[in-house]
């Protein structure tokens, strides 16, 4: 079974990131939940955004790269939202990484914002809302369509769902999306169990 480290979004370690934790733990797999807000979890997206701000970039980097020091080679790295760069970022990064599981977000490969190229073997699955104006209209979209395309199909997947809800996959927010949820959570097993 695969090993999972998978990071929360804006909003904190959720209950909703919790519940979305056991779908993946029902394959299965293990997976390591770290709460990089330390317990506090913003009301919103906005509040989110700006708490991450008042913590700093680096801060939450380290807190990031500390959750996984102790952890093996031969991890899977998730994230939602904010969190699915930390997982890029480590899976691009970390020796021995071996997928993504991206949620809601996607950083470029190239440019300004990317983490250098993708790595050789690793897969990524990616997962987003067409509408969402974070990731559909974003720009997070088109930098998942140019990951897939350049890693190719064999190593890389991308799911596009209908809707404009970021943050659809916490049941514990007004933005969950159930039936959306639910076909992520399958497709997200059926990668880790291709893992195994």
């Amino acid at each position: 079974m695969a090993e999972v480290v998978l990071f929360h979004h804006v909003q904190g370690l959720t209950d909703g990131v919790r519940a979305f934790a056991e779908e993946l733990r029902a394959g299965g797999h293990t997976v390591h939940t770290p709460d990089l807000f330390e317990g506090v979890r913003p009301q919103s997206i906005d509040d989110g955004m700006a708490y991450t701000e008042k913590i700093g970039d680096e801060v939450l980097k380290a807190r990031a790269n500390g959750a996984v020091a102790d952890l093996p080679d031969g991890l899977v790295f998730a994230g939602f939202s904010s969190g699915a760069a930390d997982a890029q970022r480590l899976a691009q990064t970390r020796p021995g990484a071996r997928g993504a599981l991206l949620y809601e977000s996607c950083m470029p490969i190239a440019g300004e914002w990317a983490f250098g190229p993708w790595p050789e073997g690793v897969t990524v699955q990616i997962h987003g809302n067409e509408k969402d104006p974070f990731f559909g209209e974003g720009g997070d979209l088109e930098a998942a369509r140019e990951l897939v395309d350049t890693v190719g199909p064999a190593l890389a997947e991308l799911f596009v769902y209908p809707g404009d809800r970021h943050l659809f996959t916490d049941s514990s927010l007004p933005s969950y999306d159930a039936e959306a949820t639910a076909l992520v959570a399958e497709r997200s097993r059926e990668f880790l169990d291709r893992m195994s």
